[in-house]
């Protein structure tokens, strides 16, 4: 629920999970260790406890399920009502009591850190739900009425079962919609309200999901082509109940959302910018830190962090700028902005530009990884019915058995003001090595339980991406001034985001003193410094995930390179970074201790 990233896969799931209810079976206590049995017995029980708890999150968010390829949840949605979200903080908390009660003395470490790590997440996802995270549950980003479109991306449309599934989500719609609508007013009558100018930017969206019809619509379109395998009759059948679906309940159930944002919710939407302004403020913001970043560092410091990267990152770039012929960084920025050859031709030019790099990143792989991924990756274009409040670029994982695979989806809107600069450094974010590498090998590692493989640790997540963007200066890439500068100034946006969000989240800045920094210190095109600044407001913590992150990678990189000295491998690093799934940086830092004193040990023992 509140481990956001611009992963669009994540972003769905951390809409949907956890939510909802589910009695537990009447042999739970089964799996449950008694203090006096044996090791194996033990350890069995942590095992069976462990898939019992995941086959209850795939069961109660029936959205997740479909995104990681299971699919027999596929004809319903998760329960929004408020009566089930407390029934997930009882179970919760009926699961972490049977996880507390298993003894792991003698536990090999990685089952313990199982053990460690699930009661951690349930914890967390109990303090979400006490600081009533869920009473806030439409914005222009993140909001239910422009993810719900998107689920066909995920869900596989290659039968009439599928098919069936998939009409079967529509009739729902509509339920689904109004319990939201039941929760947003919980939390107007609590005053935990989104801005009001972002609001009334939801309305929209709605309208725009809305208005087309049939097959035209974005929930329509499986009707307009079907797999070779289905008959006439059936794909006759089918495009008829999907219509019929689409035009009679889907589309009138968003134009009743539209209606009730725009009437009696949007107008009583909070008139500060800052989470500060809420009644528990302080405390969601905390919360928000501790849970994006998984550190325990203050917003000052942070704020500070984010000013120190700020002025370290724009003397690197202008060092770039003067090699190319400039007085200073500020006239370079003006002279790109007016540059021709630095903006894309079309939206194709922009999709060519990923594919290009990403190509070019795939044979370099093995210099710098033991493990790499099966599933392969694609570029496509952001649907159009969200690419106005959508961001640049966005990674949307594959299927474990690779019939789904990682997507690369990108912003191709307003493509004569996107500049072409960022590209090389994003798709490497949003490719490989950066999110499908990562992703796609975490739900590989037959080791790992699957709620490891499929971990949703923002920090971990998004701080591998960026530290990825600049593992193409390790095999000679970036080949081009214009866009190692673009690298630095995708760096350097991650770095204003330190600033920015703590900035109007607990230092009280206004949206135009946010925007007014955004003009000083980057290079981003006007759109997405729009686009970004709304989404730090909306989305508190998230956007300081990815420096905090990178410069944990980046101070671990180091101290392996220090201790290990000539027996530092590079490509046995970052195996070691990527062979345990997304972790919290913490406990990635002691695991990456462990292994920096194991090699030691081992080259002790070799006699080396």
């Amino acid at each position: 629920m509140n481990r956001k990233h611009l992963c669009a896969a994540a972003i769905l799931a951390a809409l949907f999970f956890p939510s909802g209810p589910l009695t537990l079976p009447m042999h739970a206590q089964a799996a449950t260790a008694k203090p006096d049995q044996s090791l194996e017995a033990r350890r069995d029980a942590l095992n069976k406890l462990l898939d019992e708890q995941w086959q209850y999150t795939l069961k109660d968010s029936p959205e997740l399920a479909t995104i990681v390829g299971d699919y027999r949840y596929n004809d319903r949605w998760t329960d929004f009502s408020l009566r089930h979200i407390m029934q997930r903080k009882k179970d919760a908390q009926d699961f972490i009591a049977r996880f507390e009660a298993i003894d792991t003395t003698g536990f090999p470490e990685h089952e313990r850190l199982n053990k460690e790590l699930m009661i951690r997440q349930l914890k967390d996802d109990i303090e979400g739900i006490d600081l009533k995270t869920f009473e806030m549950p439409l914005d222009q980003m993140n909001g239910i009425q422009i993810q719900l479109p998107q689920l066909s991306t995920f869900a596989p449309l290659d039968s009439v079962k599928h098919y069936e599934d998939y009409i079967a989500r529509l009739h729902k719609v509509p339920e689904l919609l109004d319990q939201t609508m039941e929760i947003a007013r919980l939390g107007k009558q609590d005053k935990l309200m989104p801005p009001k100018f972002l609001l009334e930017k939801v309305t929209s969206q709605c309208d725009a999901v809305a208005a087309p019809a049939g097959v035209e619509n974005a929930f329509g379109q499986p009707a307009a082509h079907f797999p070779d395998g289905i008959s006439a009759a059936d794909q006759k059948r089918l495009r008829e109940e999907i219509i019929a679906a689409v035009d009679n309940e889907v589309r009138p159930a968003y134009r009743k959302l539209s209606a009730f944002v725009s009437k009696d919710y949007a107008p009583y939407g909070r008139t500060e910018m800052g989470i500060w302004s809420l009644p528990n403020g302080e405390s969601l913001y905390r919360y928000a830190i501790r849970s994006q970043t998984t550190t325990d560092m203050s917003a000052d410091a942070i704020h500070q962090l984010g000013l120190s990267e700020v002025a370290r990152i724009e003397a690197e770039q202008t060092v770039i700028a003067k090699k190319l012929g400039a007085k200073d960084l500020k006239s370079f920025r003006a002279s790109l902005k007016t540059d021709p050859k630095v903006f894309a031709t079309s939206r194709e030019d922009i999709l060519d530009h990923y594919r290009k790099y990403i190509a070019q990143m795939n044979p370099e792989l093995p210099k710098l990884f033991g493990l790499l991924p099966k599933a392969p990756v694609q570029v496509e274009a952001t649907q159009s019915f969200r690419e106005n409040e959508a961001p640049a670029a966005e990674y949307s994982v594959g299927t474990p058995d690779g019939k789904r695979p990682g997507k690369v989806f990108v912003n191709t809107a307003d493509y004569q003001h996107r500049s072409l600069l960022t590209i090389e450094s994003t798709a490497y974010h949003e490719g490989v090595p950066g999110h499908h590498m990562q992703l796609s090998i975490a739900q590989e590692l037959p080791s790992l339980p699957p709620f490891r493989q499929h971990g949703n640790y923002t920090a971990y997540i998004e701080g591998w991406a960026l530290y990825a963007e600049r593992l193409g200066k390790d095999v000679g890439f970036y080949r081009d001034p214009y866009s190692d500068f673009g690298r630095l100034n995708d760096e350097l946006l991650r770095a204003c985001r330190l600033v920015l969000d703590t900035g109007v989240h607990s230092k009280h800045w206004s949206r135009e003193q946010m925007v007014a920094f955004f003009h000083d210190h980057s290079g981003e095109d006007e759109p997405d410094i729009q686009s970004e600044t709304d989404r730090y407001i909306v989305n508190p913590g998230q956007a300081l995930a990815y420096k905090l992150g990178q410069l944990k990678f980046l101070e671990l990189r180091k101290r392996a390179q220090d201790e290990l000295g000539p027996k530092y491998d590079v490509r046995a690093f970052h195996d070691e970074m990527l062979n345990g799934g997304a972790l919290p940086l913490d406990v990635l830092d002691a695991r990456t201790n462990a292994w920096i004193a194991s090699t030691k040990a081992g080259d002790k023992a070799s006699g080396q």
